[in-house]
């Protein structure tokens, strides 16, 4: 898997309402109800994941949530992180 070039990582970020990019990973906190919510919401993330075989770093703070995505085999951004940020912010 190859990276991204600046414009397409800029083109990728400005269809993703609510994610940023920080460094050589997107970010985005998703806000909840409650910590029973935010689980529900990490464990759907986790089986989206799965699925993809691309897992994010999750920091869970009891009803918020923040992943970063970034594919550290290829050491930037590619098309699989912006992928699952579209599942995961749907």
């Amino acid at each position: 898997m190859t990276t991204l070039s600046e414009p397409e990582v800029t083109a990728r970020l400005a269809r993703l309402p609510g994610w940023e990019r920080q460094g050589h990973e997107i970010r985005r906190t998703f806000a909840f109800a409650d910590f029973k919510e935010a689980m529900a919401f990490v464990n759907r993330v986790a089986d989206l994941a799965e699925g993809m075989d691309h897992h994010p770093d999750i920091d869970i703070r009891y009803s918020k949530v923040t992943l970063a995505l970034t594919t550290h085999d290829a050491g930037g951004l590619t098309a699989l992180d912006f992928d699952l940020a579209e599942k995961a912010g749907a």
